[in-house]
């Protein structure tokens, strides 16, 4: 790390719990040494170290080892050839964090560096604004640190997501109102009381965790970047961190300069990112949730801008899904890859399809979906949409009727 800077007009500013610029209040981002890097981390050197995302901490902003999280990322990249021939693509892998380490999403990711960093600058106390899954990594990790933790949600959130939280003995505060005024709330308390909000006085570290995955489907795919990305937008985030994740690698000489394109993914309850990219706009305007996908559902997305500047810099498109498109897209990687996502994953899935169908992304082109979440945490969103179990007395004559039923209802 070298400093923090600001996104628009690039003044920097000490590695402080600070994220918005004093003078044009644009957002702060690291900013790195890379010729310094460049001589210390190769290919052979990131192969030798433990499989977690610390594997690449040079890129990472902590000025120490990692204290928070050292056993997070480095999910499997599974290679989809059954969905491939579902949605008619020549070659298909799923990037899956539904089994990421501690709480089963992405969000452990960012949580590690944030707490890891927290602790460098003496915090004691973190807390966050969440539509689930930040809650429930923050929770874990933070007790796993010894850390007091606050946790602010929605209160009409998955019951999954809320228990996810209060079982680590974090202060669960529920808001009667959407993700943004939860967000506003904590941006007030932030200021107050000084604690270490993860996405708010500390979001400068916390979203670079999201460039892990960037760096895992690199090396996972053999050291080349795919053609093709899909990655669900909430606030935007991890699709512009995402593109600086290859960005670096290819900088730092990891990889070979390639073409690729970056595509997001969106809820069509919550689509103000995808809504301005099929219109043509490099801005968007604020919307009012209503999805079953609650982890995406931030109606003004903080990197919204952003994210709509990295689809156009990569050629990129975005799409969004109903909510009954969602269910079928969750059924249809479950069945063909038994990877059960929630809805977020959903929702890349199904705009997967969407844009191989129309030609936006070539049927004989190498793409790689982001599913970010564990479906075990989105019951609700499935309950009463995947059938029901048959059920017979303990007799192998009512099994073999049962068989023969089948057997003429499907002839």
């Amino acid at each position: 790390m070298k400093a923090l800077k600001c996104r628009e007009c690039g003044r920097e500013y000490p590695l402080h719990a600070t994220h918005v610029c004093e003078f044009d209040f644009g957002p702060l981002e690291v900013a790195y040494d890379y010729a310094k890097i460049k001589k210390s981390l190769t290919r052979e050197v990131i192969q030798s170290r433990p499989k977690s995302m610390w594997r690449y901490r040079e890129l990472l902003p902590v000025a120490n080892d990692p204290t928070v999280g050292t056993q997070a990322g480095f999910t499997p990249l599974v290679k989809a050839d059954r969905l491939a021939k579902q949605l008619g693509i020549r070659e298909l892998y799923i990037k899956n964090d539904t089994v990421n380490y501690p709480t089963l999403s992405f969000k452990d990711r960012v949580v590690s560096v944030a707490l890891s960093r927290a602790k460098e600058l003496g915090f004691t106390t973190v807390a966050c604004a969440s539509t689930g899954n930040l809650a429930n990594s923050v929770a874990a990790q933070a007790a796993s640190a010894g850390l007091k933790c606050y946790v602010f949600i929605p209160s009409d959130l998955e019951q999954g997501k809320i228990i996810n939280s209060l079982v680590y003995g974090a202060h669960v505060i529920g808001i009667k109102g959407h993700y943004d005024e939860v967000n506003r709330l904590c941006a007030e308390i932030a200021g107050k009381f000084g604690w270490a909000f993860v996405n708010v006085n500390m979001r400068p570290y916390y979203a670079e965790g999201s460039k892990s995955m960037a760096y895992e489907i690199i090396e996972q795919l053999g050291w080349r970047i795919p053609d093709h990305t899909i990655v669900p937008m909430a606030s935007g985030s991890l699709l512009t961190k995402i593109q600086k994740g290859y960005q670096e690698f290819t900088k730092l000489g990891l990889v070979g300069e390639s073409k690729y394109s970056i595509h997001g993914a969106q809820a069509t309850g919550c689509s103000p990112i995808s809504a301005a990219q099929k219109a043509g706009l490099d801005f968007f305007k604020p919307v009012k949730p209503d999805t079953i996908a609650k982890s995406l559902a931030i109606g003004t997305p903080a990197d919204g801008f952003y994210a709509l500047k990295v689809m156009k810099e990569t050629a990129a498109h975005a799409d969004d899904v109903t909510d009954d498109e969602i269910r079928d897209a969750i059924k249809r990687l479950a069945e063909t890859e038994g990877i059960f996502a929630e809805t977020a994953g959903g929702v890349t899935v199904g705009v997967a399809k969407k844009l191989i169908a129309s030609g936006k992304i070539p049927k004989d082109s190498s793409a790689v979906i982001c599913v970010t979440g564990n479906g075990l945490k989105t019951l609700e969103a499935m309950t009463g949409h995947v059938g029901k179990p048959r059920e017979i007395k303990p007799s192998l004559r009512e099994f073999e009727a049962m068989l023969a039923q089948e057997e003429k209802v499907n002839a």
